[in-house]
């Protein structure tokens, strides 16, 4: 008779488990049987030093390829590159409402066995089946390889904390104590890069002018990866906009963002020292389209009767200064850059915005219950102090 399971204990494994990362797998197998596949992360080398290379793999009992793969007496793994997420994702089941066959999402061949291989993955492992075991939820199955496909170049991907990653070469310490120096030494900070450009590089450099040794680590992105990054701790900190975050993070107001309108040199409603959203009724609406402020500008002329005639949009910054330069309409922004030049020479000019609209705030972020580091300790107080001088 079994024992029973303890949740509390399981949930903790697989909390733990989210922090190994592993390598994004395919395993495909064809036969008598049929054709079938599913996305594994479970995947192992067992010995180089029996007859034939061996390894493992552990698929859920109720995925339909197990059996399949089973009756086939095959299977081939498919080491996926950084690029393929969407295979995985096709094979894991998360776009079945686009596709009738997981296999169309795909080009596929075959190498000794017949199992399905990709024809680009980064690797594949091709195996017959020499023996197979049903430990709880899943089938741990092992193959001796027939046949190994490698990539000329890429690299793989990894799956951990529940996130899709790739891998990058770290230089290793010379010694122990540069090892733990550095560790000591080393932050972690993420940015929205709507504002990143406007607050990081001045914050940056006051840091290293206080402490030239530490070493920084910069993920910057929409709001949705930077939190995403947060929570899955890839960062220590987070600059991100008050606006739908976890109740897993402290955040602390550092700073406010003020919304005012932008034009082209010569806009017919630069005459005017300050502009109402009504001025903006007919004009063409060029939209910074980033969540979540693709929401947050349109909606403040909505707020005011106004329905914005938003004509293009784009997710760059700069995208957009560039069309308003080219007087292809004017835009709403809370960041200001001191030059008043596009990238390619237009002039630009800057309004106010006559609106009862509360500023957009920046709060640093970081995961409650989670002791900071030295250096994230000190970075708090710092951002603190800088926040204070240039408000």
């Amino acid at each position: 008779m079994n024992a029973p399971v303890n949740p509390n204990l399981r949930d903790r494994f697989l909390g733990g488990m989210s922090h190994a990362a592993c390598t994004v797998n395919i395993v495909t197998t064809d036969g008598d049987a049929g054709r079938a596949g599913v996305t594994v992360s479970a995947m192992s080398s067992v010995s180089a030093d029996t007859p034939k290379p061996t390894l493992l793999v552990c698929v859920h009992y109720m995925s339909p390829a197990a059996e399949k793969i089973l009756e086939n007496g095959v299977f081939c793994v498919n080491v996926l590159r950084d690029d393929q997420s969407y295979i995985s994702d096709t094979f894991a089941g998360r776009f079945k409402d686009q596709v009738e066959d997981k296999f169309e999402c795909a080009e596929w061949t075959t190498q000794v066995t017949g199992a399905p291989r990709v024809v680009d993955p980064l690797v594949s492992f091709d195996c017959k089946i020499v023996s197979s075991q049903r430990v709880g939820t899943h089938y741990v199955l092992f193959g001796e390889v027939e046949d190994i496909f490698l990539a000329e170049r890429g690299s793989p991907l990894i799956y951990a904390k529940r996130a899709y990653g790739s891998a990058s070469r770290i230089d290793p310490a010379a010694s122990i104590s540069m090892g733990l120096s550095a560790a000591d030494r080393s932050l972690a900070i993420g940015c929205v890069h709507t504002f990143g450009p406007y607050i990081l590089p001045e914050l940056i450099a006051r840091l290293r002018s206080q402490d030239g040794n530490i070493e920084l680590k910069l993920v910057e992105g929409h709001q949705r990866r930077v939190h995403e990054s947060l929570l899955a701790g890839d960062i220590e900190f987070a600059f991100l906009y008050e606006i739908d975050l976890s109740e897993e993070l402290f955040t602390e107001a550092m700073t406010k963002l003020t919304p005012y309108v932008l034009l082209a040199e010569g806009h017919e409603l630069a005459i005017k020292n300050a502009l109402a959203p009504e001025d903006l009724a007919d004009q063409p609406m060029i939209l910074l389209d980033v969540a979540p402020i693709s929401d947050y500008f349109p909606d403040i002329l909505r707020r005011r009767g106004v329905e914005p005639n938003i004509t293009l949009k784009s997710s760059s910054f700069e995208m957009v200064r560039g069309m308003v330069g080219h007087g292809l309409g004017y835009t709403l922004l809370a960041t200001k850059p001191a030059s008043g030049m596009t990238y390619d020479g237009c002039a630009l000019i800057t309004r106010p915005l006559k609106a009862d609209v509360e500023p957009s705030r920046v709060v640093l972020a970081h995961r409650n219950g989670v002791k900071l580091s030295s250096a994230g300790e000190a970075f708090v107080a710092h951002c603190r102090e800088f926040f204070d001088l240039v408000s």
